[in-house]
């Protein structure tokens, strides 16, 4: 994505293969940690988590494929393979359709999170006859057949400025979706917070008062897990932005310079998001303890 040569005062920003492999090699861990954790604990066993799952499937994806690329890489460059050749050419394309999986699979994650969290804040009493089990494997189902398809279109007519363009577009609009659901949720949030505050002599209000504070906690987490996926990936789609309009201005290549650190940027999002889980999740992060730390002999050690 960044094979036009720079003609710009700007030198072209080289991160060491290492970083590459250890940022990919550790958000694999994690985000396999996270799926463990949802599988092992069968309190996390419900649509919000099943769909975090998912995030963390894209994004154990993006890790993976991003790791063994940078080792054939290295292979690449000791000689060991050929950059130009067929069957690595055919490597490369399975590499780059993943990529795009996980990134458009990322996003119609966040979308069913919304969706869900959604539902769950303004329909709490009939959430669970909305979001059952079996609908939500249905939504996963359809999320992962359809960005696994569309990875492979992309990457197959990536040459093509309309493809890139409805990649950018995609990104932008379904950016402002999001915001748009999470404001209006918050918006809506706060009102329904004034009208039960009016009603605090109600013991059933006040119930439902603290479903829907932890409803809304599980938003707010989910809105900072879409912040971080937006710092990461908007600059890369900035740099695809710059390469369909203006390839060959120096003010455009100057900033496709750096693009080895918007790659960075892009694997660091697998690093972040499960360190979010930990840190807003009190059962995650208990799961995360028992997993890691617990065993006969020094659980009472540390009262897993």
């Amino acid at each position: 994505m960044n094979t036009t040569a720079n003609t710009s005062d700007c030198p072209e920003l080289s991160v060491p293969v290492a970083v590459f492999f250890t940022i990919g090699v550790v958000g694999l861990m994690e985000n396999l940690l996270v799926v463990a954790a949802v599988v092992y604990n069968r309190n996390l066993h419900s649509p919000m988590y099943c769909f975090m799952c998912s995030l963390a499937g894209f994004n154990t994806v993006a890790s993976l494929t991003k790791s063994c690329e940078n080792v054939l890489l290295v292979f690449a460059d000791e000689g060991q393979l050929k950059k130009d050749g067929f069957s690595e050419t055919k490597l490369d394309d399975v590499i780059d359709s993943l990529l795009c999986m996980s990134f458009v699979g990322s996003i119609f994650s966040f979308l069913a999170i919304a969706a869900d969290r959604y539902i769950s804040i303004f329909h709490a009493l009939r959430y669970h006859n909305i979001m059952t089990m079996r609908r939500t494997a249905g939504v996963l189902g359809v999320i992962w057949t359809t960005c696994g398809v569309s990875a492979m279109f992309m990457v197959r007519f990536f040459d093509s400025k309309f493809i890139m363009i409805c990649l950018v577009a995609f990104f932008v609009l379904s950016f402002a979706a999001i915001c748009f659901l999470y404001v209006y949720m918050f918006m809506l949030a706060r009102v329904h917070a004034k009208k039960m505050a009016a009603l605090t002599s109600c013991a059933g209000h006040r119930c439902q008062g603290r479903r829907r504070g932890g409803s809304m906690r599980g938003a707010l987490t989910l809105t900072i897990l879409f912040g971080a996926f937006v710092v990461c990936w908007a600059p890369f789609f900035l740099h695809l932005l710059i390469m369909t309009a203006c390839p060959t201005d120096p003010y455009c290549e100057c900033y496709r310079s750096f693009f080895q650190l918007h790659v960075v940027l892009l694997m660091s999002h697998a690093l972040i998001d499960p360190a979010i889980y930990a840190f807003r999740s009190t059962e995650l992060r208990h799961t995360f303890k028992k997993m890691l730390l617990c065993s006969e002999g020094i659980a009472s050690l540390f009262q897993c």
